[in-house]
């Protein structure tokens, strides 16, 4: 899909090129992106694609910028926007009666965020909606409270923070740490002292058993898979309401599938529900046939 897209460069310059060859492309007109979006959906035409593709490449780039912030090189942010682009152009339903943009601008968001999340740090960022949310706000309400300084945040600061992102405290202080950005345990420790040694002859491992770990992530593979063959008994309107209120990092409004689906709101609410009772339902069931033991 879309081998024509172009490329941002490295170096000065780049940037400026990159967006003066995507503004060449067009936009598309609502019946244009219409009939181009049907005849990819009925009859796989590639060419068909890479319009659509190329003609929201300028979306891409404004959500992109969005994320300059956090280090990483910019081409590698919109090479991501563009692979959730064209994720949403194959899932795109055109007869729902909603513009390509609107529905794309979740998939983008989405691949920048989960590129980023992967990228960002050597450690591993936490990847639950939580900490998604924190991650990707708390600059923004540290700029509000005027907190920019280096360091830890103020009591009062880190109570406001978690209050306003529905987090725990602590884990505002410890993603304020992490934003602060990775430092080499070889580092000495300036102190008075002179045995002070590095940074890494102060580490305590706190961290839980092999053992438990395996066990905790068997659990986990195992609650995948249930909610994964569980979704299945789901038909697609209802798979992408749930998807969209109940998974997501940033759920989509009702409003947003009610617009989406030509349905009321209250319509929307109510699938949302009636999908979630099923996956619950279905879900139970799995789960007391595999405590059962087997009567081979």
């Amino acid at each position: 899909m879309a081998q024509n897209v172009p490329m941002l460069t490295a170096g000065e310059g780049g940037l400026s090129r990159y967006l003066d060859e995507i503004r060449r492309f067009p936009m598309l007109e609502p019946q244009e992106e219409y009939m181009l979006a049907k005849r990819y959906k009925e009859h796989d035409d590639p060419a068909a694609a890479e319009r659509l593709v190329n003609s929201h490449l300028r979306l891409v780039a404004k959500i992109a910028m969005g994320y300059r912030g956090y280090g990483l090189p910019l081409g590698e942010v919109v090479s991501e926007g563009n692979v959730g682009l064209m994720q949403a152009v194959k899932r795109f339903e055109p007869d729902k009666g909603f513009r390509l943009a609107t529905y794309a601008m979740w998939w983008i968001k989405a691949a920048i965020q989960e590129y980023i999340l992967r990228s960002w740090s050597l450690v591993k960022m936490g990847t639950t909606a939580n900490q998604k949310r924190l991650f990707f706000n708390l600059r923004r309400l540290k700029g509000r409270i005027q907190a920019l300084e280096e360091g830890d945040l103020k009591p009062e600061q880190v109570q406001e923070i978690a209050t306003k992102l529905g987090v725990p405290e602590e884990d505002v202080v410890s993603m304020n740490r992490r934003l602060a950005g990775d430092a080499s345990l070889n580092a000495p420790i300036r102190a008075a002292e002179a045995d002070s040694g590095e940074w890494q002859d102060w580490l305590v491992d706190e961290s839980e058993s092999q053992e438990t770990l395996l066990a905790n992530q068997e659990e986990l593979d195992i609650r995948r898979k249930l909610l994964g063959d569980a979704m299945d008994i789901l038909t697609e309107r209802e798979r992408r309401i749930f998807e969209a209120r109940r998974l997501a990092e940033d759920p989509i409004t009702l409003e947003e599938l009610s617009t989406e689906f030509g349905v009321s709101r209250e319509r929307v609410r109510q699938i949302e529900v009636r999908a979630f009772e099923k996956i619950q339902k279905a879900v139970r069931k799995s789960a007391r046939d595999l405590e059962q033991p087997s009567l081979a």
